[in-house]
């Protein structure tokens, strides 16, 4: 007599998907090197590049092989050795807010990032989002958003949504202040305006922190953020093997490459219940 198959569904725990990006890829050989490694580890499921960056041209290669959304990381706050807008992040802002930014010259500069990126990778992006967050200032997503309906009609690329989710209170008050700031400069303007044209946005936000203030070890506050992330929540990472000198905050991006190709983050994964995956494979 055959014996029933042993039901393992009601012990096997159900993990909720949520997606890792490395933001920055084509700033410095060091940064690179690290979201290569770790995606090829399964530690990331995206990165994000600076098309105008020194490195992002000759480095392109090495993210075709990669399982990974690829998308790109709009900036209008750093040259890189590039001509075009690009002010201090407080100048920006007040800039855009105050719509005294040049329309034009806003959508050339998208336009010409995109172009580079397809031209390297030879195909379009996953999803973009900006360098300081700036994808969602006025002006630069009304741009934004305009100018990816027109190049990607049948396929628009997801958005970053930089409204945070519920952050702990184990984490520093100024750590968690900055987090609200960054979702405050736009997150609901562009979260409503990505919907309405048929673009995608992950659920919620985490992974900000201030660099240049005390913070706990980075370890520690991916795991608040891990305790509270859920299906479609995005943890954005800023890693590096090494750095050069001109990064003021480059012992944060080695330790983030530490922890996150360490088996503390699987561990911390499995202890939340939680798998990495790409989010433009998941359904909102």
């Amino acid at each position: 007599m055959m014996q029933d198959s042993p039901d393992t569904t009601a012990s096997t725990p159900i993990k909720h998907p949520i997606a890792i990006c490395a933001d920055d890829f084509g700033i410095e050989p060091g940064v690179d090197e690290a979201i290569v490694e770790l995606c090829q580890q399964g530690r990331l499921s995206a990165t994000s590049c600076l098309t105008m960056a020194p490195y992002f041209a000759d480095h392109a290669v090495m993210l075709k092989p990669l399982a990974v959304d690829i998308g790109l990381h709009v900036n209008f706050t750093e040259s890189l050795g590039s001509q075009g807008l690009f002010l201090p992040l407080p100048k920006l802002i007040a800039n855009a807010y105050l719509r005294q930014l040049s329309r034009s010259q806003v959508r050339s500069q998208i336009e010409l990032q995109l172009d580079a990126f397809e031209q390297y990778l030879g195909r379009a992006p996953d999803f973009v989002d900006g360098h300081l967050h700036v994808h969602q200032l006025p002006v630069i997503r009304e741009a934004l958003i305009q100018v990816l309906s027109e190049r990607y009609p049948d396929n628009l690329p997801w958005l970053r949504n930089t409204q945070p989710g519920k952050l702990s209170n184990g984490l520093p008050w100024i750590q968690r202040f900055k987090a609200h700031v960054i979702g405050a400069l736009g997150a609901r303007a562009l979260s409503r305006t990505a919907l309405q044209i048929g673009s995608r946005i992950n659920r919620d936000f985490f992974g900000a922190y201030d660099f240049s203030r005390a913070h706990p070890p980075y370890a520690a506050m991916l795991d608040a953020w891990l305790q509270q992330a859920s299906y479609g929540s995005l943890i954005m990472a800023h890693p590096a093997k090494y750095v050069s000198e001109q990064d003021a905050f480059g012992r944060d991006r080695i330790e983030e490459y530490r922890v996150l190709g360490s088996e503390v983050f699987a561990a911390l994964l499995e202890q939340h219940g939680l798998e990495i995956l790409r989010l433009s494979g998941l359904r909102f």
